[in-house]
């Protein structure tokens, strides 16, 4: 487990990441390799985490992954926040793709 954030330029552009955004975030734009599981809905859908560890956990600017990746800490998950969210994310020149057909986009 770790309590080091990490930025996504340490991570690679198709690695598996938790987003735990809200659906219209998510649709206007997220990580190729992410999965979505909004924050409200991470205690319940535990059996749905990517196996990686430590299992690196985003949002839009890294305030509401930082309370998931505070809470799965406490249940004995591996798992660092993204400093900087998803804006950093595409910021720093990562993909972003849209499950909206639009231009994807970090809302």
């Amino acid at each position: 487990m770790s309590d080091q954030p990490t930025t996504p330029q340490a991570l690679t552009d198709d690695a598996v990441v938790l987003d735990v955004r809200e659906q219209d975030e998510w649709d206007a734009g997220h990580a190729p390799g992410a999965v979505h599981i909004p924050l409200a809905e991470v205690p319940n859908r535990l059996d749905e985490l990517p196996d990686a560890e430590p299992l690196p956990v985003i949002c839009r600017s890294g305030g509401r992954s930082g309370r998931a990746v505070q809470w799965l800490s406490a249940q004995g998950y591996p798992v660092v926040n993204v400093e900087g969210g998803m804006q950093a994310w595409a910021q720093g020149g990562k993909p972003v793709v849209s499950d909206s057909g639009k231009e994807p986009e970090v809302i």
